[in-house]
């Protein structure tokens, strides 16, 4: 009983260096194992997320897979004209053609009209020697003609009505067109005795020096309201044939 007793009641420190080790690495075994677990799996999970970034940054996802097998075709787009400062610029007329006094020597009066029909040009007799000259348009191969007339009638911004004549030749003219910017006749006109024949402006400057009318004489806007200021009715026109040319051919400016 005495052994049993000591045996019972030996300290820890005496125990057996054996035993006393075993129960150590037990206690620390179940002390530690759950720590040890969720550390390993934490560190687990680090590397993993490691990994899956590196990766993603060497190598970036595919796209998805398109829906269809070819991109689709762009709508072609219309291709806008660069601006132009021609576009947008007034017509300038030929040195010329611009309005300007000449020496012009002629027995006619001032005040007198001569239309120098192959020249494309209007005088406006001064008197010593002198005209004013303007550049106008006259009519095309068939339509010119020639004679002495006078101004019955002015009128600015005239209404435009064609003759019937004029209707037979041109059946898709309007059959009357009030007088704007946008009539044939321009911002003035002088009518040339009991014919169809006028002096007018033109809303289209670009056909001046060229043989383009029915018969009328025209100007710009501007030298039609210059010339209208000018002259009265009654004011003798003097219209010369193709064949013939004016007094003086060159009207030298003065």
């Amino acid at each position: 009983m005495s052994g049993n007793v000591s045996r019972l009641m030996l300290p820890a420190n005496d125990a057996p260096n054996g035993a006393r080790g075993d129960g150590m690495e037990m206690l620390m075994s179940r002390a530690f194992k759950p720590m040890t677990s969720r550390t390993t799996a934490l560190l687990a999970l680090a590397a993993g997320l490691a990994l899956f970034a590196n990766s993603s940054a060497a190598a970036p996802l595919p796209p998805p897979f398109p829906l269809f097998p070819f991109p689709p075709a762009e709508p072609p787009q219309a291709t806008q004209p660069a601006p132009s400062d021609e576009a947008d610029a007034p017509f300038e007329l030929p040195a010329r053609f611009k309005r300007q006094i000449v020496i012009y020597p002629s027995r006619e009066a001032a005040g007198t009209i001569i239309i120098d029909t192959p020249n494309t040009y209007l005088y406006y007799v001064l008197g010593n020697g002198q005209a004013i000259r303007y550049g106008i348009g006259v009519g095309r191969d068939g339509f010119t003609w020639s004679g002495v007339q006078t101004i019955t009638r002015k009128a600015e911004w005239p209404d435009w009505t064609p003759p019937p004549e004029m209707i037979a030749r041109q059946p898709y003219l309007p059959r009357h067109m009030a007088g704007g910017p946008g009539n044939p006749l321009g911002a003035r006109a002088m009518y040339l005795g009991g014919t169809v024949y006028r002096i007018h402006g033109t809303n289209a400057p670009q056909t001046i020096g060229t043989h383009v009318s029915s018969g009328c004489i025209r100007l710009t806007n501007q030298d039609v309201t210059d010339l209208y200021s000018r002259v009265s009715v009654g004011t003798k026109v003097i219209v010369l044939p193709m064949e013939r040319r004016a007094e003086n051919q060159v009207g030298r400016r003065g």
